[in-house]
C-alpha cells in the first residue's frame, strides 16, 4: 500500500488524504500505529456524496459525524486500520498537533491551519491509524512563505481573525448573526481569501452548512 493508493481508495468514498506521519509515543496515537493518516473531505465531490447519504437524509442529529464514522470504517476494515475522530471525547485526540506533525499542514498568519491543497479550508473528518509503515513525502516549507501580502490577515470584517491575536469567537458569532454578516454565512471570508482556498473547489452550500453548525442552528 502506498499513500497515493490509500488516497485513491479514500476518494471513492468522498474523503481524501490531508497529511500523514509516523507517530511516536508522544503523539498519543493508538498503540502499534506505524502511520497515522489524516482524512478530510474530497472537494467538491464530497458534498454530492454526503448529501445523498442516509445520514444526511434521515433528519437525525450529527449527520456528518455519523457519515464520517461509517465511511472511515469502510476504508479502515480491509487495511486492518483504526479510525480516530476529532469529536470523540473527552479526552479528544490531538488533531491539531497531528496536523503539524504531518507533511501537509502549517500554521497560517492568522493562526488557522493551512493545508498545501485545501488552504484555509482544511478540515479533518477522521484519522486512520495503520500498523503498516508507509513511505511518506518529505515536509516542505509552508505555502504562506511565498504569499507576499497575505489576504487572510485583513479579510475578517470585525478583526476576529488577525495576526498575533487569539480568535475572537464572540465577535465572530455576533457579526455572522447580524444583518451585516450575511456574506460570512456563506463561508468565512478569511478562509475564502486564501489563494489556495480559491482553487480548492469547496462549494458555498457546504460552507453554509458548517456555518449553521457553528452557530448551533
Amino acid at each position: 500500500m502506498t499513500l497515493d493508493e490509500l488516497d485513491a481508495l479514500a476518494r471513492k468514498l468522498g474523503l481524501a488524504v490531508r497529511g500523514a506521519f509516523h507517530p511516536t509515543a508522544e503523539d498519543l496515537a493508538p498503540s502499534n500505529t506505524q502511520t497515522l493518516v489524516l482524512l478530510g473531505p474530497d472537494e467538491p465531490h464530497f458534498w454530492t456524496v454526503f448529501t445523498a447519504s442516509p445520514e444526511y437524509l434521515d433528519g437525525l442529529p450529527h449527520a456528518l459525524d455519523r457519515w464520517s464514522k461509517r465511511v472511515t470504517a469502510a476504508l479502515a476494515e480491509p487495511l486492518n486500520g483504526i479510525g480516530v475522530f476529532p469529536y470523540d471525547g473527552p479526552p479528544y485526540a490531538p488533531f491539531i498537533s497531528w496536523a503539524h506533525r504531518s507533511e501537509a499542514n502549517w500554521s497560517s498568519p492568522v493562526g488557522l491551519l493551512v493545508n498545501r491543497t485545501a488552504g484555509l479550508f482544511i478540515s479533518f473528518r477522521a484519522a486512520l491509524a495503520l500498523s503498516e509503515r508507509l513511505d511518506l513525502p518529505s515536509r516542505k516549507d509552508s505555502p504562506c512563505l511565498t504569499c507576499d501580502t497575505p489576504p487572510c490577515e485583513t479579510a475578517c470584517p470585525v478583526g476576529a481573525l488577525a495576526p498575533e491575536q487569539e480568535y475572537d469567537v464572540p465577535a465572530c458569532m455576533a457579526h455572522i448573526q447580524s444583518s451585516e454578516g450575511a456574506e460570512c454565512r456563506d463561508g468565512c471570508l478569511v478562509r475564502r481569501a486564501c489563494p489556495i482556498s480559491k482553487k480548492f473547489g469547496r462549494l458555498a452550500e457546504q460552507s453554509a452548512f458548517h456555518m449553521r453548525a457553528f452557530l448551533g442552528e
